[in-house]
Formats: C-alpha cells, sequence, structure tokens
C-alpha cells in the first residue's frame, strides 16, 4: 500500500511538472510568445498560482484534521471575509504606502485573515472543554460579522472604491516580475513544512484529543502550532491573491481519495493537488474567453459549490464517515 501511495505522489509530482511546462505558454497570445512575457508575465503568474494552491490546500487539509470535520477550510472558517474587510477598508481610507515591497491593501488583507482565525481561535479556546465543532461554528459567526462589516464599508464607498472593492474578492494572479512569488515563499513553504514535520500529530489528532495524549502528543501545543503554521499559509496567500475559495475544501478531498487519509502522503499530496488545480484554473479563465479574462475566484467557484453539495451528501449517506 505504502508503496502504491508513492508512487501516486510520484505521478502528481510529475503532473506538477507537466502543469508548470505548458501553463505559460497559454493565453490570448500566439502559443509561443515573446520571451520577455514569459519570464515576466507567465512564469510568474504560474509559480504564484501553484504557491497559492498549495498553501491553501495544505491549510485546508490541516483545519480538517484539527476539527475533524471534512468541511472546513480556510474560508469556512472566516479568513475569506475578516481578509476582504481589511482590504477593502484600506480602500476606503485611501490607504496608498507600501512597506517593504508589500502595498496597504495586502497588508490590511493579511491583518483581517489573521484576526479573523485568530479571533475563532480565541472563541473556541476561551472555555476548557469546547470541542472542534464549536470552533467551526464560531467560524461561520466570525465570517457573517465580518461580512456584514464589508457590506457597510461598500455601502459608504463611492462607485470607484466600491469596483474597487468587488473586483478585489473575486481573486486575482495578475503579476509582473517575482515580486508576488517571493512574497508568498516564505510563508507556503514555511508553513507546509511545520505541517509535514507533524504528520505523525496530525493523524492523532484527527481521531481525537485524548488518543493523541494517550500517545504521548502534548495536543494544545501541536494544535496551536499547526494552526498558526495554516493561517498564517492562508494570510500570506488572501494578502498577495485576494480570496479564492474552495480550493482549500476541493484540494484535500480529492488527494484523500488518491493516498488515503495517513498525513504522511495526504500532505504532500495535498499541496501538489492544489497547487495544479488553481493553475490549471487560473490558465482556464485566461483561454475561455480571450483575450479577456475570468477572475480564478469566479472560475474555483464554478466545480466548488457542486462538489461542497456533493461533500453535504456524501457525509450524510448512512455509515458514512470522514477517512
Amino acid at each position: 500500500m505504502n508503496a502504491k501511495r508513492r508512487l501516486v505522489l510520484a505521478g502528481l509530482a510529475a503532473a506538477s511538472l507537466i502543469v508548470l511546462a505548458v501553463a505559460p505558454l497559454l493565453g490570448p497570445s500566439p502559443l509561443f510568445g515573446s520571451a520577455e512575457v514569459l519570464r515576466e508575465i507567465r512564469i510568474p503568474r504560474v509559480l504564484l498560482a501553484f504557491l497559492a494552491g498549495g498553501g491553501l490546500a495544505g491549510a485546508g487539509m490541516t483545519f480538517q484534521a484539527l476539527f475533524r470535520n471534512p468541511l472546513a477550510s480556510p474560508f469556512t472558517l472566516g479568513v475569506s471575509s475578516g481578509a476582504a474587510f481589511g482590504a477593502a477598508l484600506a480602500i476606503k481610507l485611501g490607504l496608498t504606502f507600501t512597506l517593504l515591497g508589500v502595498s496597504s491593501i495586502s497588508l490590511a488583507a493579511f491583518a483581517g485573515a489573521l484576526g479573523s482565525l485568530f479571533l475563532v481561535y480565541g472563541i473556541g479556546s476561551a472555555r476548557p472543554g469546547l470541542g472542534p465543532s464549536v470552533m467551526l461554528l464560531a467560524g461561520v459567526a466570525v465570517s457573517f460579522f465580518f461580512s456584514s462589516l464589508l457590506l457597510l464599508v461598500q455601502y459608504l464607498s463611492g462607485f470607484s472604491d466600491a469596483t474597487r472593492i468587488v473586483r478585489w474578492l473575486m481573486g486575482g494572479l495578475e503579476t509582473v516580475g517575482y515580486g508576488g512569488v517571493l512574497d508568498l515563499l516564505p510563508f507556503t513553504l514555511g508553513g507546509a513544512a511545520v505541517v509535514f514535520l507533524h504528520a505523525r500529530e496530525l493523524n492523532l489528532l484527527s481521531l481525537g484529543d485524548e488518543l493523541a495524549l494517550s500517545r504521548g502528543v502534548r495536543a494544545a501545543r501541536v494544535r496551536t502550532t499547526l494552526f498558526v503554521a495554516a493561517t498564517l499559509m492562508v494570510g500570506g496567500v488572501v494578502s498577495v491573491c485576494g480570496p479564492i475559495g474552495f480550493v482549500g475544501m476541493m484540494a484535500p478531498h480529492l488527494a484523500r481519495l488518491l493516498v488515503g487519509s495517513e498525513h504522511r502522503h495526504l500532505a504532500p499530496a495535498s499541496f501538489l493537488m492544489g497547487g495544479i488545480f488553481l493553475v490549471i484554473c487560473d490558465a482556464a479563465g485566461r483561454v475561455v474567453i480571450a483575450p479577456a479574462e475570468i477572475p480564478v475566484g469566479v472560475v474555483t467557484a464554478l466545480p466548488g459549490g457542486p462538489f461542497f453539495i456533493w461533500l453535504l451528501l456524501r457525509r450524510s449517506s448512512p455509515g458514512r464517515v470522514m477517512a
């Protein structure tokens, strides 16, 4: 079985290389564009999509294990609405500064994403004995709260600012040069490294804190470490690319169908699956109505809604539990 899983992982790695090689050649211009277009626009965009997809998928897999719920994802926990509120507030206030090459809108989105997730974690940890389901419900409540604040900011904004806010909410991977890739790289790779190193602990935590404690795992400390790592991955992605929904929910489940629930295999498979999925979605958004583009957040939402419904039905079928 382990040999089969390793073979699947090798196949995903090979598929990743193929997608990374082919995707820059796709777009509204001729197949083989100029070297400058490939070097400064297409290749950075594809790398950014792969890192963002991998980070969202890795974070989604981590949250699903920590909360023991297949519906948990970075965006059901309120990160999307928190980041959107932060970015919308920055646009409304006209903040235009940069810090270490990062725009004020990205910084505000990052702060909103972190604030929402840590608020969820604080609510879920307020009293001993509150289970993962309570934290998931807290995420839904926080999401509604920030969504209300976002609507208020949009209502008070002028037409130009409101249009910018709506466009940002659709997510995007537009980039020139490798600045966005380098900004996202430490968040994604750093968070992924922490998750990979705690694969054994994730296996035990996904079965319950009691079992994890009986096997010598410091459940509270490990849970906090993994939550912070996943939060930083999501915050980094949202600050650079905006909110891109459903990747963190879909990719881990697709990877789980291929390699099972053992996190030593599931973690790298989820990362690779998320990267492949988002690169393909971005390429589709660039090609379908070329020379115009469909925002990548819209493309991921199209299969995301039906997938969510399928997951609910599969989850509620008799005898079905999360693998």
